[in-house]
Parts: structure tokens; sequence; C-alpha cells
């Protein structure tokens, strides 16, 4: 195995991951500018043969499951032994699946009882979710507007109607949501 790229935040990773189209490709979770997620929907959709690994401390469903829809071909925690790592990068590079033994049983739980609270960010769309994570991260609308290719009532609407969907009042309430659902990190 060769690393052939780090990046230091989600959109680094994205902009390696199309110039240099590796065999597999590594997210965290949780990642600056753009979280693992969405990155990997951003990858897949400049290449949708990628393959695509989460790496992650978290093991809810939730989680999960939204990398599992994004199109991630396998899950590994972090705390897992090295050799899971190796593993998962194997099994993904050859075409399969691979899923933490720290997760299958949790998954699997979670979708044998079926009756789930939905994930309140399955109701944004992925640009939603892009304005969400600057905006939590501190971007004005103006600087926001600029890398998004938008004007800034355009990110002021967004954001009013990311409140809007999600039922939050104000900045705090917003802030606190994202690092929950793991938009952004908690630094």
């Amino acid at each position: 195995m060769e690393v052939v790229a780090t990046a230091a935040n989600g959109a680094e990773a994205v902009a390696a991951a199309a110039k240099l189209r590796p065999d597999v490709t590594l997210l965290d979770f949780v990642m600056p500018k753009l979280n693992g997620v969405d990155a990997l929907a951003e990858i897949l959709e400049h290449d949708a043969a990628a393959r695509v690994l989460i790496v992650s401390m978290y093991s809810d469903s939730n989680r999960v499951h939204r990398a599992l829809q994004a199109g991630a071909r396998g899950y590994v925690l972090k705390r897992d032994p090295p050799e899971a790592l190796l593993e998962a990068i194997r099994q993904v590079a050859a075409g399969g699946r691979y899923m933490s033994p720290g997760v299958a049983g949790t998954v699997v739980d979670e979708y044998l009882k079926e009756k789930k609270p939905p994930d309140p960010l399955h109701q944004l769309s992925a640009r939603e979710r892009r304005v969400l994570q600057q905006l939590v991260e501190g971007g004005t609308a103006a600087a926001i507007a600029r890398r998004l290719r938008l004007s800034p009532r355009t990110v002021e609407t967004y954001k009013a109607r990311l409140m809007r969907k999600l039922g939050l009042s104000d900045m705090p309430a917003l802030v606190k949501f994202a690092v929950r659902h793991g938009i952004t990190p908690l630094e």
C-alpha cells in the first residue's frame, strides 16, 4: 500500500481524490470545511466508481447510515486495531465492503427496530448542508457567497431556510446542532 496524498480538510480531500484517483480514499467523518459525508458525495459526483472508506470515532447508527447512503464502501472505527483498517482497505480496493465489528451490531439492531426517528439532516439538500457548515465555522454571508458562487442574499435565504427546517431560532442552537450531527468538528 502506498499513501498518495493527505488532506487537512474535506475540500482538500475532494481535490486530491479528483486529481489522483486513488484506489481507495479514506475520509474522516468529521472534517473542517467539508465534512466526510459531503466530501464523499462530491468525490462520487466526479468519479462514480471511486471507492471511499469512512474512518470515524462515532459508531452511532445515524452517522453510519448517512455514510453508507452517501456511497461509502466501508466504515471503520478509529478505536479498531490497525489490522482492521488494513483489512478494510484491502476489501474496499477489491470491490467489496467492510463494516467495523463495533458498528455492524449497532446497524443491525437499528435496522431490526425500523421505527427510529428520521435523521434531521435528510431534510436538507447538499447545498444547504454546505452553507450550514460554512456558517457554523464562522463564515460570513459574503465569504460563503464567494466560496459557493452565490449572492450574499441567497446565503441569507439558505440560513433562514435551515433555521426553519431544523426548528432552530439562533446561531448558537445551529452550532450545537452541527456539532451534534457531525457536520463540523468541535474545535
